[in-house]
């Protein structure tokens, strides 16, 4: 597991969702937002209370996640 000392889980948080910083911001939240096209700066300026090194880790989180386990892909 590569270091992730930003990427939080509390139960009383978003129902125990990977957050960060214990933030009500989810992994979850960000990596969708990267997927729909927004960039980095352009989140740090939605977020301001967001740091570079949180959404960075964020979607380390999100990769190592994927990692674990097969995911069956339909084919096109």
């Amino acid at each position: 597991m590569p270091q992730l000392d930003r990427i939080t889980q509390d139960p009383s948080v978003m129902g125990g969702k990977p957050c960060v910083r214990g933030l009500r911001v989810t992994v979850g939240m960000l990596v969708a937002q990267v997927g729909a096209g927004r960039g980095i700066e352009q989140l740090l300026a939605d977020y301001p209370y967001l740091e570079r090194e949180d959404i960075l880790q964020a979607l380390r989180y999100a990769a190592w996640r994927a990692e674990e386990r097969e995911i069956i892909l339909a084919s096109a």
